[in-house]
């Protein structure tokens, strides 16, 4: 019912050449191979390949068979049809690569961290901003590694908040690059959470304002000056 080949159709037919895929048939030969040296196989997953040249997947327990006199006989496969939950799972599996390809190549700094602070994320925009691989940062302490000192308690507080289920919006801060210089990232803090929405961490989704804040803080410090030659001005000003 499954393949589709009757029992005479199958029968005396090599198992492995005829009804297996191809990119399995040297493993699923060594599964038969051990079970008829005594070594068995449990749940062990193959994809059949139907009559109407469909793909089934089944998870199999590779038995060996004996005679009377406890010689080997052959080998007899107890299966389980896995088919719909294996396409599921590749299905996530695909959905989720997809999210990660989208994530590492995104136009925009997006990091992470654990429960404790430590960077689990860290895609290839934050890594050219600060300088540091994805390998230098992972497991590292957010906080205390990449933050200038003045934000740290303000950072820390905001990944707590985070932490506790409280996003934060637009919150401006300092990342110390590796080369020792400062960027100016605008982040959104966001609560992240398994599939039992357990809190496991926090993911920071951030626009690099570095060329914006130099111009905004360039612009305040010559209004401040314009403001003090005013007030000091040897002159009446009004």
């Amino acid at each position: 019912e499954i393949t589709g080949f009757s029992k005479g159709e199958a029968f005396e037919r090599p198992l492995v050449s005829t009804f297996i895929v191809a990119k399995l048939r040297d493993s699923v030969h060594k599964v038969m191979d051990n079970a008829l040296k005594g070594t068995e196989t449990s749940n062990y997953e193959l994809e059949f390949r139907t009559k109407s040249n469909e793909v089934r997947y089944l998870l199999v327990n590779a038995t060996t068979r004996r005679d009377a006199e406890n010689n080997i006989v052959g080998v007899v496969g107890v299966a389980q049809d896995v088919t719909e939950a294996a396409q599921h799972d590749r299905a996530v599996a695909a959905m989720a690569n997809e999210l990660r390809q989208l994530v590492d190549t995104a136009n925009a700094p997006i990091f992470g961290i654990d429960v404790q602070g430590n960077v689990n994320e860290w895609n290839n925009k934050t890594a050219e901003i600060t300088g540091f691989s994805k390998e230098e940062a992972f497991d590292q302490p957010l906080v205390s590694k990449f933050i200038v000192p003045k934000l740290r308690q303000s950072v820390q507080e905001v990944m707590h908040n985070a932490l506790m289920g409280r996003g934060t919006s637009n919150y401006e801060l300092e990342f110390r690059t590796k080369s020792n210089e400062i960027r100016y990232l605008l982040v959104n803090a966001t609560t992240r959470r398994d599939p039992e929405n357990n809190i496991v961490g926090v993911v920071g989704v951030a626009q690099d304002v570095t060329e914006a804040s130099k111009h905004d803080r360039a612009v305040a410090a010559m209004a401040n000056e314009l403001r003090q030659l005013v007030d000091t001005a040897n002159a009446p000003i009004f």
